[in-house]
């Protein structure tokens, strides 16, 4: 078979040689080939016109109006469902080998004659007309925080005409978090954008018809900075492609910079935000000449930003706790009764009654958990001790792991008292110091002692015992190369 490159090597031989016959010998060719060619002035690709026969029997001919009207119905139908129900239809007719003809068929038909498809238009992005962000997980990096896994979020935030970005460690998808990271960000660029696009996120839209497309609080924040909201279509991820794209590109810069370094560990959050911040500067070095672009024209920021905190108004419930965010916290049982104000941030929350702080705790992530402060409540609970044993929160009344082995060994010296013994203890730490009696706990179950509280009270005031230090001999790793040359010596 003539190829094309033959062809074009015989018109250019044609124009040198002296007959046709010489120049065909050259190019590979008979001279009658190399004389059709020559009239037709033609390459052989060309030449070549589609194939409108079938070369073999086609097997699905009789049922294949039947799979085409069922597919005209339900256009969401896989072929591998088609070819189930004929084989199920016309027993021992179809084999399995014949599914793949009936998967061409199947996708040629929705090429040719199948519902429309959706359509992706490219998009023009102009310098300050749009922010987009969004939250990512972080957790199949690795990263940990003094070797404790560090589970989080990275706020991410975006330009899309510059491909300027920025970010904030976040814990959860709050409209607190959404806040603090959104206005962080803005305070980092200088500038305001005219809009600012977020996914279907519930912290700021709402999904329900006929109702405001975003939040309260959102709508408040947005207001704030002059910001016009933007937000997707249910289902359609492919129109927040600029930033979803940049989660992939940032977790992937994230990744080589950590192998880089060596080790996913960081002496504490704030060593790990300073690692971002330098990562971010990086990636940020050739954006500066299109943010430049950007920051030409928008708008400047308000005179201050906005609260993140959110306030709320609740009830401290006779077990003196109080319900935030669906999760439970303990405040002092003096509060039981009272109604209190909680200012609830990214990272933590506060408690206020009368104008006054009485408690900052940790926020807690996620839903259904609890943080109760034994210190809160040990007064009363030390006059009631027959409730200790099912107390819902019990796993909280154990500070350290010497408490816990305390109280499984009151179970096993006292058990009908062992949990009044305990209260009393962690009434003693409350009211003392839990590192003190956490060291006379320890000194007691090592010298395998009979625990009392009043014998913990003893130890306490006189003073305590001294913590028992391990000491542990440094590893000679030549050790294992005398092993392994071992090893080879006797094979």
């Amino acid at each position: 078979m003539v190829a094309d490159q033959q062809v074009r090597r015989l018109m250019s031989l044609i124009q040198k040689e002296e007959t046709l016959g010489l120049a065909a010998c050259k190019a590979g060719m008979d001279v009658k080939t190399a004389r059709k060619y020559k009239q037709l002035d033609r390459l052989p690709s060309e030449l070549v016109h589609p194939r409108t026969w079938r070369t073999r029997e086609d097997l699905f001919e009789a049922v294949w109006c039947d799979v085409a009207q069922k597919l005209e119905l339900i256009p969401g139908l896989q072929a591998k469902t088609l070819f189930a129900d004929l084989q199920r239809r016309y027993p021992g007719r179809f084999s399995d080998g014949q599914l793949r003809t009936l998967q061409r068929r199947v996708k040629i038909w929705r090429a040719v004659e199948g519902p429309a498809k959706e359509v992706f238009s490219p998009q023009i992005h102009h310098p300050g007309e749009l922010a987009q962000s969004d939250f990512t997980r972080m957790g199949k990096l690795g990263i940990s925080i003094q070797r404790q896994p560090f589970h989080h979020l990275i706020y991410h935030f975006v330009l899309p005409y510059s491909n300027w970005e920025t970010g904030s460690i976040s814990y959860s998808e709050s409209f607190e978090s959404l806040s603090e990271g959104l206005q962080s960000a803005l305070w980092e660029l200088g500038c305001v954008p005219k809009g600012h696009r977020t996914d279907r996120m519930t912290a700021a839209t709402r999904n329900l018809p006929k109702r405001k497309a975003f939040t309260q609080h959102y709508s408040a924040l947005l207001r704030h900075y002059k910001l016009g909201g933007r937000t997707i279509q249910a289902s359609c991820p492919n129109e927040y492609g600029d930033v979803e794209q940049s989660h992939h590109r940032f977790k992937q810069a994230v990744d080589q910079a950590l192998m880089l370094r060596g080790n996913r560990d960081f002496e504490s959050r704030g060593a790990y935000m300073a690692f971002l911040r330098q990562l971010f500067a990086q990636l940020n070095a050739g954006r500066q000449s299109r943010l430049a672009e950007e920051l030409e024209v928008m708008r400047p920021l308000p005179a201050t930003r906005l609260d993140a905190s959110r306030r709320l108004q609740v009830g401290v419930g006779p077990s003196s706790t109080i319900r935030v965010a669906h999760n439970v916290y303990s405040v002092h049982s003096r509060l039981i009764g009272e109604q209190v104000d909680v200012l609830v941030a990214a990272d933590h929350i506060e408690v206020w009654y009368a104008q006054k702080r009485v408690e900052r705790m940790p926020r807690l992530r996620g839903e259904s958990n609890h943080l109760i402060q034994y210190r809160h409540i040990i007064d009363w609970l030390v006059r009631k001790p027959g409730a200790f044993e099912n107390y819902r929160y019990r796993t909280d009344f154990f500070p350290t792991s010497r408490f816990r082995m305390a109280y499984d060994v009151l179970h096993r010296q006292v058990p009908s008292r062992a949990d009044r013994e305990y209260l009393l203890i962690l009434h003693l730490a409350a009211l003392e110091s839990e590192t003190g009696v956490d060291r006379v706990l320890q000194h007691l179950i090592e010298q395998e002692h009979v625990i009392t509280a009043t014998g913990v009270e003893a130890l306490l005031q006189d003073d305590p015992p001294a913590t028992t230090q391990g000491w542990v001999a440094s590893v000679d790793l030549g050790s294992y190369d005398c092993l392994l040359q071992e090893q080879e010596a006797t094979r």
